[in-house]
């Protein structure tokens, strides 16, 4: 009985620690939200914005343009010999496209994003914590939510919709030079099929998902920075539990996000088309 008490303690106990923390994210993410909405001026200006879509965006290119390429590449290399069996082979490209657009190009921009960028917001914010940084700017008067967390949760919303397109134009491209260069189907059937199953949904889904990724990996990297423990330790475990966070909560959304709006598809355009990755 003594055992069964503690483990149900443990239990307990566990569910109201997770409770807190999720209450504190919250509170901390709709205060930045707050003033994202209500006091622009705070992180518009180009000395407050720039460093942070700087960091995020341009320094992310290389690795999101090498993530999408391979990716493109790997799926024409995997999937030939099945398209083959079946006589399809020149529909690869459609089908590549559709899945690289849709699902597979937004989801590893995002991851490569949460460990670039989200690992280095944690890692500085915890920094600054650690050496009492963020507690001289609260004693100046200065809000650190509205100085360092909005600017960097704006460019993450900005920059992850940019470098999604990116990531799914240079997927398209390395999917291509396999197809056509390594298997020999024609331009005409790769850009012909793509042009079938790739409808304007497909890119444009990709991209709203990214905006709520770009919004996720932003607030969790600074909150894990803001709430880091004591010591060097304790800012390299904010680091990696903004990853681990932000890769989790990508993988939940874009479930969530995948049902509402293949729902939202189907009911304003039901006749648009659908293939085995809607």
């Amino acid at each position: 009985m003594q055992g069964a008490a503690q483990a149900i303690s443990q239990v307990g106990l566990s569910v109201m620690v997770t409770l807190d923390g999720l209450g504190r994210f919250a509170s901390f993410s709709l205060n930045a939200l707050r003033i994202v909405v209500t006091d622009p001026k705070s992180w518009m200006q180009w000395r407050q914005i720039g460093p942070s879509l700087y960091a995020v965006g341009a320094a992310s290119v290389l690795v999101v343009a090498i993530t999408g390429a391979f990716i493109g590449m790997i799926l024409a290399l995997e999937g030939f010999d099945q398209f083959a069996a079946l006589g399809q082979e020149q529909q690869m490209g459609g089908v590549i496209n559709a899945a690289v657009t849709k699902q597979i190009g937004p989801v590893l921009a995002a991851v490569m994003l949460a460990g670039r960028v989200g690992g280095s917001l944690a890692a500085e914010l915890g920094s600054m914590r650690v050496t009492e940084q963020l507690d001289a700017m609260r004693a100046m008067a200065a809000d650190p939510v509205r100085t360092l967390v909005v600017p960097r949760v704006v460019a993450c919303v900005v920059m992850t919709p940019l470098l999604t397109i990116y990531s799914d134009f240079v997927g398209s491209i390395g999917a291509w030079l396999i197809v056509t260069g390594y298997h020999g189907v024609t331009n005409t059937d790769y850009w012909h099929y793509t042009a079938q199953f790739v409808s304007a949904w497909d890119p444009l889904t990709g991209v709203a998902k990214s905006v709520f990724f770009g919004l996720a990996i932003g607030l969790i990297s600074c909150y894990k920075g803001f709430h880091c423990g004591a010591g060097a330790s304790g800012v390299g475990r904010a680091a990696t539990e903004s990853f681990v966070a932000s890769f989790l909560t990508i993988i939940m959304i874009n479930l969530i996000l995948a049902q509402f709006i293949g729902e939202l598809q189907r009911f304003l355009d039901p006749t648009s088309m659908k293939n085995l990755l809607s």
